[in-house]
Order: C-alpha cells, then sequence, then structure tokens
C-alpha cells in the first residue's frame, strides 16, 4: 500500500507511532548521557577520598579552576550523584511508560489495517455512521 492511498485515519496512528519512537530515543540518548555523567562524578569522589584532608584541591567552573575544600567538594559530588539517580529513576519510567504505549500502537496499527483494507476506519473508531 503507498502513501498515496493509505487512508487518514492510518497515516495518523503511524504518525503517533513514529512521535512515540522518537520521544523513545531521546530518553535513550538522555540515559547514556546520565551514565556518563554518573561514572564521571564516581570516578571523581573515588579520586577525591584519596586526598589528604588538608591537601588543596580545585574545582572547574567553565574554563577556570576555582580552590575549595575536599568536604565541599565531597557534598557537592555526592550531591550530583544522587541527583543523577534520581534522574535515572525519572528516565526508567518514562522509558517504560513510552514502550507500551508503543506496543499499543502497533497493536492498533496492525488490526486497523487487519479489519480496514477498505478505506474506512473499524467501526467502532467511527461512531457518525
Amino acid at each position: 500500500m503507498s502513501a498515496g492511498q493509505m487512508p487518514p485515519w492510518l497515516q495518523e496512528q503511524i504518525m503517533k507511532l513514529q512521535q512515540s519512537q522518537q520521544n523513545l530515543q531521546s530518553i535513550m540518548t538522555q540515559k547514556q548521557h546520565l551514565e556518563i555523567e554518573k561514572a564521571e562524578t564516581e570516578k571523581a569522589l573515588e579520586e577525591l577520598k584519596k586526598v589528604a584532608d588538608g591537601n588543596a584541591v580545585f574545582k572547574q567552573a567553565g574554563t577556570v579552576l576555582i580552590k575549595s575544600t575536599k568536604q565541599e567538594l565531597l557534598d557537592e559530588l555526592e550531591e550530583k550523584h544522587e541527583m543523577a539517580k534520581t534522574r535515572a529513576t525519572v528516565l526508567e519510567k518514562q522509558e517504560t511508560r513510552v514502550k507500551e504505549t508503543l506496543k499499543e500502537q502497533e497493536t492498533k496499527i496492525t488490526e486497523m489495517m487487519k479489519a480496514g483494507t477498505t478505506n474506512s476506519p473499524p467501526t467502532e473508531d467511527n461512531p457518525r455512521k
């Protein structure tokens, strides 16, 4: 069936499906970035814990390095790590939701195509008859 002959109701469903696929792609990308961020934070925490308490430590702020204390940096990194964990949880939930939506949409399209080989949508979807 070419796009030209595709009934509008089917085009609409396919557009919704593509939207969901893009959402999923976006979530996956965010998750990847988050994984990298978490790994970097964990590495920084590890290194920082090796530093003697009195030693000078620096943190990066844009293009400059600012002198800080070990404790201050530890607190900051721990907080960053917690936030990353929270964001990861939120993304997991979003991913699950979008995957469920995708499954439903695919099922609906399959059923519509079976029922709608003619150019009208399945009867239950068209109350104006």
